[in-house]
């Protein structure tokens, strides 16, 4: 919006302007003249904070959550998710809002228990964070999970989980839950075709990851999927895509990264939610960029620290923190360290709203003005 002269700044302000405001209100209807600062800014200016929450908050809830709650007692899920403090004026939950368009969670299953089968519109993904023996039964297919899968659950399908193991298994959860929300596109479904509420298999054990050894190469007839037939990424096979990237110089801004991706179409794995692993060498620092879509991150190894909008976050194994949209932000590593992150690039693609500027002062790295205090560090 163009400068406003002194002289309208005054008519603003009379009596005449705020007496009419007042009296169309009553009647649900809205002044334009008062609301265009707000909603029309030069440059996107996002509610969501960038913040950090430790893993060491994380695991004292998560087991106080296990004394308290079973997937027979307190809900389908056990899960915490991560709410961002710059949203909370949505609803006393809201919205269950990572950042302003994902929901992030971590979730714990133990050895014995089970979590009924359902769906929803929602596209879900989680990253595997500790422990093996448990499986994710996706649209019939049992997917068994180990520390650094990424695993997908496009909308509309099936799915539950059960743990035949003998350890604790914790894994981040990732969801469009906010933006389906906000345009009123929310559908849910029990499943109710068994006693216990989970799917039976219908195909073989981690059957898309035995019919995609071949890698990049897919079987024919794969072509037309629209949902990504590959479930399970597994964590050798991005460690080995990422070794073959340290050929060559890393890439200034990320490092060493590598996007899952869904082999029949080349595009993200799962529609709305874009997903990077990110290796940074000890020593690394990434040059400050900020961009449109927002991201949540997930050290899954290593430690170091990122700044973002000129405040130094330390992080270490098991933190999660959030980088919102148009945010200053660069990584250091203080050793090698792999950054899983789950962001909203692909719903900012399909609104053609994506824009990104690289920092181009102090030779791409920020001046650091703060530095933020975790809770339980």
């Amino acid at each position: 919006m163009g400068e406003v002269s002194q002289e309208m700044k005054e008519f603003m302000k009379s009596s005449i302007v705020t007496d009419f405001t007042r009296d169309i209100q009553q009647y649900h209807l809205g002044p334009l003249w008062e609301a265009i600062p707000e909603i029309m800014h030069r440059t996107p200016t996002p509610q969501a904070e960038a913040y950090l929450w430790s893993s060491e908050l994380i695991e004292k809830k998560m087991a106080e959550a296990t004394q308290i709650f079973t997937p027979e007692r307190g809900g389908e899920r056990r899960a915490i998710y991560f709410q961002n403090p710059g949203l909370t004026y949505r609803k006393p939950w809201g919205w269950a809002s990572t950042t302003q368009t994902i929901y992030v969670a971590v979730q714990s299953l133990l050895p014995g228990e089970k979590a009924p089968s359902h769906r929803h519109s929602q596209n879900a993904m989680r990253f595997i964070s500790k422990g093996s023996g448990a499986y994710t039964i996706v649209q019939g297919q049992r997917v068994f999970m180990e520390e650094g899968d990424f695993l997908i659950t496009p909308k509309g399908l099936w799915h539950g989980h059960e743990h035949v193991g003998t350890e604790p298994m914790l894994w981040m959860d990732a969801l469009d839950i906010p933006t389906v929300f906000a345009i009123g596109g929310t559908f849910f479904d029990p499943y109710e075709d068994t006693e216990d509420g989970l799917q039976r298999p219908e195909v073989p054990d981690n059957f898309s990851e035995k019919r995609y050894q071949g890698g990049i190469v897919r079987p024919v007839g794969d072509s037309k999927y629209t949902i990504a037939p590959l479930a399970n990424f597994k964590w050798q096979r991005t460690v080995d895509a990422i070794k073959g990237l340290m050929e060559f110089d890393p890439d200034p801004h990320h490092g060493y990264a590598v996007e899952y991706f869904n082999p029949s179409t080349g595009k993200s794995a799962n529609p709305t939610l874009g997903t990077r692993m990110q290796f940074l060498p000890k020593g690394f620092h990434t040059k400050a960029l900020r961009h449109t879509h927002s991201t949540v991150y997930n050290v899954h190894k290593g430690s170091g620290y990122s700044v973002i909008n000129g405040v130094r976050f330390d992080w270490k194994q098991g933190d999660y923190f959030v980088v919102p949209n148009w945010a200053w932000y660069e990584h250091v590593a203080s050793e090698d360290s792999y950054l899983f992150s789950v962001n909203d690039l692909p719903i900012m693609e399909r609104f053609d709203l994506e824009v990104e500027q690289k920092y181009e002062t102090n030779n791409g790295f920020q001046e650091i003005t703060g530095e933020f205090k975790a809770a339980f560090r």
